[in-house]
């Protein structure tokens, strides 16, 4: 067998053991999702990542975090896809159109916000010369979570973050009504305040036409 095929069939077999027929209809309905859970608790998950036969072929590894992904089920499975999607030995800017395929199918905040700020952000600190440009298309794109995405990049960059870059990819979406678009934008500036908040307060006092919600979030704190 495969450590791709290891990998694929203990988490399948581990989640299984795990599951909760109680607790995962209240799942799928908090998180208003039509695939259906398991009823996996994320502290269960993280114990079942650590027992995981380990890979240490990148193509493998890539492999199978994109079978767990493509053929899941249970969104448990792609919980574990986007947890292994993180291992620090095989991240290189060769990813970014894996990770985009994971925002664009993922298609909601539980994936998307993980993806945002502990993939891609990532490989904009170390590529952004790639990944720059790319945010920046990414911002105008028709797909909202790819906007959301790279309004959310940087989150936790602190002092690195790249104001012009944030500037942008909030401005492309500022007037845009869908919810989280609006969320993630006082998330970003929020976050953001914790840095510099007058460059936060004087941002949001030139935008009169923030949203009340991106306004409210964004000052939050200050």
């Amino acid at each position: 067998m495969s450590g791709k095929d290891a990998v694929v069939d203990a988490v399948r077999s581990g989640l299984a053991e795990l599951a909760d027929p109680v607790k995962a209809p209240e799942m799928q309905a908090y998180m208003k999702s039509d695939m259906p859970f398991l009823g996996v608790r994320k502290p269960q998950r993280a114990a079942l990542l650590k027992t995981l036969p380990r890979i240490d072929d990148r193509d493998e590894w890539l492999d199978a975090v994109q079978t767990l992904w493509r053929d899941a089920v249970f969104r448990e499975e792609r919980y574990v896809a986007l947890s292994l999607s993180g291992d620090k030995r095989f991240q290189s800017v060769e990813l970014m159109p894996w990770f985009d395929e994971m925002v664009v199918t993922g298609a909601w905040w539980d994936y998307v916000d993980e993806i945002a700020s502990k993939r891609v952000g990532p490989l904009l600190r170390t590529a952004p010369e790639v990944v720059r440009p790319m945010m920046l298309r990414w911002s105008a794109d028709p797909d909202r979570w790819r906007r959301r995405t790279s309004v959310l990049c940087q989150l936790g960059f602190r002092a690195a973050t790249d104001e012009e870059l944030l500037t942008a990819c909030v401005d492309a979406n500022a007037d845009d009504p869908d919810f989280f678009l609006r969320k993630g934008i006082g998330w970003a500036l929020r976050d953001y305040a914790k840095t510099d908040p007058g460059w936060v307060r004087a941002f949001v006092a030139a935008r009169p036409g923030l949203s009340p919600l991106s306004r409210r979030e964004a000052l939050k704190h200050l």
